[in-house]
């Protein structure tokens, strides 16, 4: 009788209008990218070179070990395939802007290996503070950082060099 009642109440039920707009009933705003950058918008925030976590190498040699700000682009770029193609990971950046972190990376990476760039992006707590990174994500990302890097044949002595300046940042990056 039970099952009876609750069939007949499911086929009672109307069907929402095929133009019922579901963002406005739930309230989600939507986000228009920047038509210049591509980026969708953030809050604000103060723009500061100290804010890519970490000070510049004083001179360009490991930017030129890099392969100069071209090589710089290719590692950071790659850095980003890796993660969005990596399961360990990929959740963490599927929901996120992926024109903007791109960006801001390759400034974080241009402007820490001494290549003349400046950082423009939020500093690192703040922007990592919502994401819940773990210990074991971060180890994942490093893995391909290495991989990046292999790939474009910097020595394995700068790659240390770097990840030893980028390590103090974990205090800010892994939040759980």
């Amino acid at each position: 009788m039970m099952i009876t009642a609750a069939a007949a109440l499911l086929l009672l039920q109307q069907a929402p209008a095929d133009n019922t707009d579901w963002d406005a009933i739930f309230g989600v705003e939507e986000k228009v990218r920047d038509p210049e950058t591509g980026e969708l918008p953030v809050e604000p925030y103060v723009e500061d070179n100290a804010n890519a976590g970490a000070d510049p190498f004083e001179s360009g040699k490991m930017a030129q070990q890099f392969g100069g700000r071209e090589g710089i682009r290719r590692i950071s770029d790659r850095l980003v395939e890796l993660n969005y193609a990596d399961p360990r990971v990929a959740d963490i950046f599927i929901a996120h802007d992926r024109v903007r972190l791109e960006r801001t990376l390759f400034e974080q990476f241009c402007y820490i290996l001494g290549a003349g760039c400046d950082y423009t992006g939020r500093d690192m707590a703040s922007s990592h503070a919502s994401l819940g990174t773990t210990r074991a994500d971060l180890n994942a990302l490093v893995e391909n950082l290495q991989q990046a890097m292999r790939e474009s044949d910097v020595p394995f002595h700068a790659q240390n060099r770097f990840l030893a300046k980028l390590a103090p940042m974990s205090k800010d990056v892994v939040t759980r």
